[in-house]
């Protein structure tokens, strides 16, 4: 028995770990928006991007968790020479986070000692290369100590089927690539997915947060977006599968939007869902040989503050 045939419904959450700190981001808003104030974000005490605590904070309260997954991209310096001047290239790869950091590794082992989710956030050309996939997965299990089930390639990149079959067989058990970040919706179906009749797992991307229609200026139209999301959920019993970047819980830089996460896991509890990381979904899955660490407890995991 899987814990769909206990609920009606099921939410996953997940967190794509881009960019944890604001750094050239401070000056293009500066500029763009011509706010100055942005410029004060790269001092270290701010990091507006750091919003851990606050995920954990607001979940801590629902008594639910999520998966956060974790980037381990390439710097600027590892590309080839002609990429140092292609500011497309500069997006990709400046100002990128070393896993093996004190701050990231240290939240790293605290989401996963306190019941939470980890897994791996594919590089962006990592979707191509089963040996760069096995290169991050083995990376961030050292840093973890055990062993990841799955994880969420970067910018949604995806060859069908061959990313799967690379992240099969870098050794994970499930992706939940398949999506958009312009629209959002169950365009691919209600349940998740088996491309190989094994127990290789696809979760669809259901909801990706910039996909709302405009939370920081009209959040109830963006609520009324993910309420029918919800209900249609409901009524398919489907599994519903929704990202909120950690950075997008900064109310400085985009008002409302965490608000309306924890609003949207209100409304699900509230309608009878299972709410939780796509990880231990997974392995309460019959064809799963996975184990979920269930002896995590909730209750004694209330997040600690944290400084830099």
């Amino acid at each position: 028995m899987s814990l769909l045939d206990e609920y009606p419904f099921a939410v996953c959450l997940t967190h794509d770990v881009d960019r944890p700190y604001k750094t050239y981001q401070s000056l293009y808003y500066a500029v763009m928006d011509r706010e100055p104030r942005h410029l004060l974000d790269v001092l270290p005490w701010r990091e507006p991007y750091w919003q851990f605590e606050r995920i954990m904070h607001i979940e801590s309260e629902l008594d639910v968790r999520s998966a956060f997954y974790f980037l381990n991209e390439q710097h600027l310096t590892e590309r080839p020479f002609r990429s140092w001047l292609d500011p497309e290239a500069w997006k990709l790869y400046l100002g990128r986070y070393d896993i093996e950091s004190p701050d990231i590794s240290g939240i790293i082992r605290r989401l996963d000692e306190r019941g939470w989710e980890v897994g791996v956030h594919g590089s962006y050309e990592s979707y191509l290369y089963e040996d760069r996939l096995r290169y991050e997965k083995r990376a961030l299990e050292s840093v973890l100590g055990h062993e990841v089930l799955g994880g969420r390639q970067h910018y949604l990149n995806l060859e069908r089927p061959e990313t799967w079959q690379r992240q099969a067989a870098a050794g994970l058990r499930y992706d939940a690539s398949l999506g958009s970040s312009a629209s959002f919706g169950f365009e691919h179906g209600y349940e998740p997915l088996r491309p190989f009749d094994d127990d290789f797992t696809v979760f669809p991307l259901t909801l990706m947060e910039l996909t709302l229609t405009s939370p920081a200026t009209h959040p109830e139209r963006a609520w009324a977006e993910c309420e029918q999301l919800l209900t249609e959920a409901k009524e398919n019993d489907a599994v519903m599968t929704v990202l909120w970047h950690p950075s997008y819980f900064s109310e400085r830089d985009y008002p409302n939007f965490g608000s309306i996460y924890e609003r949207l896991i209100r409304e699900a509890l509230e309608m009878g869902a299972w709410v939780g990381p796509p990880g231990e979904l997974y392995a309460s899955f019959e064809y799963a040989d996975a184990e979920w660490p269930t002896e995590r407890a909730i209750a004694d995991s209330t997040p600690k503050p944290h400084t830099h």
